[in-house]
């Protein structure tokens, strides 16, 4: 999505905040942080051999392929946030059962207890019982990968000056959205077509 139609959009929704929270790079996050007109969150998707852990108020991206443990430390060094976004909503070859482990939660803030691109309900109550299980903030998450996908699910919560304190408001907040459509799995596949056509082309010139 171009940043200017990420910014249309949310004022659009009147979202005051947002976290962006790309794979494995937060250099749209920084781009959009320079130009809205509204509070951005830089986040980071990171992938490691267990699954996706994300990171939240960086500084400098984390890089993919470390171990939950490492990523998890590199997040802390910069004093940001760890979640875990979509524990159960996970492609089947990732072996989820680490990323849900007592062991990798003790370190963990924020657990994404409806993410908008979840298809099975069953997935979204089971991140809820894992939450509350291990006391851990529920979050929500629209994982929008287009404009008509953003404010799908999203958090009513107080204004914060932090990340100390954006845990302790989200607390206090109340998850709200809605699943998006299957469908919309299908225009990320062809996003992702047009990226490796687009680069295969750019590689063809002389």
């Amino acid at each position: 999505m171009p940043l200017e139609q990420i910014v249309e959009r949310c004022l659009e929704l009147g979202i005051n905040c947002i976290a962006v929270a790309d794979h494995n790079t937060i250099r749209g996050a920084l781009k959009l942080k320079e130009i809205a007109p509204f509070r951005v969150i830089v986040a980071e998707e990171i992938l490691t051999p267990a699954g996706e852990i994300m990171g939240l108020f960086l500084n400098e991206a984390v890089p993919k392929g470390l171990s939950p443990h490492e990523a998890i430390s590199q997040i802390r060094s910069q004093g940001g946030l760890v979640g875990i976004p979509h524990p159960f909503g996970r492609p089947f070859f990732w072996n989820g059962d680490t990323l849900t482990s007592a062991e990798v939660l003790s370190r963990v803030d924020i657990i994404e207890t409806l993410n908008a691109r979840t298809p099975s309900s069953r997935s979204i109550a089971r991140a809820w019982r894992l939450a509350k299980e291990h006391g851990k903030v529920a979050s929500a998450g629209s994982d929008a990968h287009t404009p008509g996908e953003i404010g799908r699910a999203y958090v009513e919560m107080p204004e914060f000056d932090g990340p100390d304190d954006f845990l302790s408001c989200l607390a206090q907040g109340r998850v709200l959205g809605r699943k998006s459509s299957s469908l919309v799995h299908f225009s990320s596949v062809w996003a992702r077509i047009r990226k490796r056509i687009r680069g295969h082309s750019s590689r063809s010139l002389p």
